[in-house]
């Protein structure tokens, strides 16, 4: 009407209407943010004030701020439909097979919650109110799939979770158990910075999970909808040969200087590692393609030589193979094996593998290839991921090698490695992809892992092949460290001086005559 009322008075006076402009389409909805290593709630204090924020995958890298909960809609992409796994450790998420769906369930790093912005006491976070049409739960995952329920608007669910202050909490799944959309509200307090609150959006899809078989021996439950067909279709996976690449955060090269903080450390410095988080990626300096650890136990980051790098996993990583099918590819149940988690845990070290070298991300095409070539150690090494309802996928078995592994670019990722004995460990890797400009580049390494309490990381040498341990505190001689090049050189010395002896002799001999 006002529009009207204008082109009628413009029209009385005598002058030309206004121009009216055209009505202009909405703007198209911003694309699922990826998940795989993102904080879906992030604690920091902002002037004084807490302030509660979504930060993906690239921002946590950089430690920016993130988004405004309010200019975020999570799902309905990224996620995994299945169904309640037949484990008495699941039944928080309602009865076995019933469908569900995880934000992010797929990816191997799963999403988390940081309390980093945030030093001092711990922070209290709270689920204080959910509109949707089903029942929403948070809960954390161990190594071996083992769940932990820290939120949810279930019956019986907590509905507020204790986080320490300074960290990341990893593992964190997100489940829903009815399509449709979700207003979750989250409030936190951390000592005496007052309380703040956000909401969250989340859209949950359709969701249609493979039918599950009950365990053998056991009556099956009653499975929703009851009419599903039977079959397993959530076993877990052979070993891989070749493992499929896991989701990639977006390729968009990172700002350079967002990424400038992480220096490159000074070659033969030793660095025994046995705690916080590292990770090991491609680097491409001056041309030169090569494989480093990136230190983020120091501030800043460094690059550091995989031959000047011990990883020193204590017996505090040592837990039980648990019972069951899903993982017996770790051994025995009830038997031991030296675990570095997906998620990170205080007091043990947490290696992961990133493509995020900002030369790499601006300079390379296509994913990184990494292959496992040869493990050598006095027990079984693997490396697998732990999906949101507890199934394992092994990435590199170390009885079935050369094994490989398709990294997109600018990923960064985690999984449970898993060590069968104590003693040294040498892991020889290979990273390869090709340039820009359509050149192929390789590079070999060795990464070298001090396991238990009895093995000294400090007399491991390099982990480029020169030396090392096969047992607990054993050091194994470096090549030519034996009796031979000792005697060698002393037989030299004395044949020398004999000929020497006899030389002088025949001068003698000649003088005299």
């Amino acid at each position: 009407m006002r529009v009207a009322a204008g082109v009628l008075a413009a029209v009385m006076l005598g002058g030309a209407p206004p121009a009216v402009a055209a009505p202009q389409p909405p703007p198209p909805p911003s694309p699922s943010p990826v998940l795989a290593g993102a904080d879906l709630v992030s604690v920091r204090v902002d002037g004084g004030e807490l302030s509660l924020r979504f930060r993906d995958a690239r921002q946590a890298a950089r430690g920016e701020a993130g988004h405004r909960p309010d200019d975020v809609r999570l799902g309905p992409d990224g996620g995994l439909a299945a169904r309640v796994p037949h484990r008495p450790a699941f039944r928080f998420l309602g009865a076995a097979g019933r469908p569900v769906w995880a934000l992010a369930g797929g990816d191997p790093a799963l999403p988390a919650l940081d309390t980093t912005g945030v030093s001092g006491g711990p922070v209290t976070l709270a689920l204080t109110g959910v509109t949707g049409p089903g029942r929403f739960t948070a809960y954390t995952l161990s190594g071996f799939g083992t769940p932990t329920p820290m939120l949810g608007s279930g019956a019986g669910l907590p509905d507020s979770v204790l986080l320490p202050a300074g960290t990341r909490t990893g593992g964190v799944v997100w489940a829903f158990d009815a399509a449709g959309d979700y207003e979750l509200t989250f409030t936190a307090a951390a000592g005496p910075v007052g309380p703040a609150a956000a909401t969250w959006r989340v859209t949950v899809p359709p969701i249609d999970p493979p039918p599950i078989s009950p365990p053998p021996g056991a009556d099956p439950p009653p499975i929703d909808p009851p009419s599903a067909p039977a079959g397993d279709r959530t076993a877990g996976p052979a070993p891989l040969a070749r493992a499929a690449a896991p989701p990639a955060v977006p390729a968009a090269a990172p700002a350079p200087a967002a990424l400038a903080t992480t220096a490159p450390a000074g070659t033969g410095e030793r660095k025994v590692i046995d705690d916080g988080h590292v990770d090991m990626g491609p680097t491409l300096t001056d041309g030169r393609w090569r494989i480093r650890i990136k230190d983020g136990t120091v501030s800043p980051p460094v690059w550091r030589e995989l031959g000047d790098t011990v990883l020193h996993v204590r017996d505090n990583a040592r837990i039980t193979v648990p019972d069951g099918a899903d993982h017996a590819f770790l051994g025995p149940a009830g038997g031991s094996v030296w675990l570095l988690p997906q998620a990170q845990q205080d007091g043990i070290v947490w290696p992961g593998w990133n493509t995020q070298h900002e030369a790499v991300v601006g300079g390379i095409r296509g994913p990184v290839t990494w292959t496992l070539k040869s493990v050598t150690g006095p027990g079984a090494f693997t490396l697998f991921l732990t999906g949101s309802f507890g199934k394992p996928q092994v990435l590199f078995d170390g009885t079935r090698l050369p094994g490989e592994l398709d990294i997109p670019l600018n990923t960064h990722a985690h999984g449970n490695w898993a060590f069968g004995a104590p003693g040294v460990y040498r892991l020889e890797v290979a990273m390869s992809a090709t340039t820009t400009g359509g050149a192929p580049v390789t590079d070999s390494r060795t990464l070298t892992v001090a396991v238990g309490d009895g093995t000294d990381p400090g007399r491991v040498t390099d982990g480029d092949g020169n030396g090392g341990g096969d047992g607990p505190g054993g050091r194994l001689p470096r090549t030519g460290e034996s009796w031979v090049l000792p005697a060698a050189v002393g037989g030299l010395v004395l044949l020398g001086a004999g000929a020497l002896l006899v030389r002088l002799g025949r001068r003698r001999a000649g003088r005299a005559s």
